[in-house]
Formats: C-alpha cells, sequence, structure tokens
C-alpha cells in the first residue's frame, strides 16, 4: 500500500484488513479515535510500536507519558508536529510492510 492510498483508506469506516496492528493505530489516531488506537498499541512491545505509544501519548498532550515512551526507543520528545511525525510514521511503517 502506498501512503497516498493510506490516507484514502482513512475516507473508510475501518481501517483495511492487511494493515499491521501498528498501522491500524495510526490509521484510528488519523480519525481521532485514540482510545482504539491506543488499545491496539499498548499491548506491542516492538520498537515501532514503543515510538507509537510516545506519539499517542504526545497526540493526548501527556507529555510526560509521551517522553517515557520516546525514552525507552531511544529517542527524544520530538520538536516536530504531530501531523509531521504521524507522516514520517506511517511511511515508515509502510516500508517496512
Amino acid at each position: 500500500m502506498t501512503f497516498d492510498q493510506f490516507k484514502e483508506s482513512l475516507s473508510q469506516s475501518n481501517p483495511p484488513d492487511s494493515l499491521s496492528q501498528p498501522l491500524q493505530a495510526m490509521w484510528w489516531a488519523a480519525k481521532d479515535e485514540w482510545d482504539t488506537a491506543h488499545d491496539l498499541i499498548q499491548p506491542l512491545s516492538d520498537g515501532y510500536s514503543i515510538r507509537i505509544h510516545g506519539y499517542l501519548h504526545r497526540q493526548e498532550g501527556d507529555k510526560g507519558n509521551a517522553a517515557y515512551w520516546y525514552h525507552r526507543n531511544g529517542m527524544a520528545l520530538p520538536n516536530n508536529t504531530l501531523e509531521e511525525e504521524w507522516m514520517e510514521i506511517v511511511s515508515i511503517l509502510l516500508q517496512a510492510n
């Protein structure tokens, strides 16, 4: 799936079945369905998921919790916008699939 196809899928009521759990979380995050996104990502412990966990807490406005998750992934709290980070994470995940 391309980035543009992923963005186009946001017009649907549910994410495509072919998406990985981390991509599903980012899909729901883009739809402002924070709880759904968080529930999907919380049990996962790979590096991508830990970064997404940080992103979600940053999206919710909890910078302290976000900083904890970014630190677990060896990252500092990002200075870019949420939209820029969302695009970066989704692009990385799509390339990894």
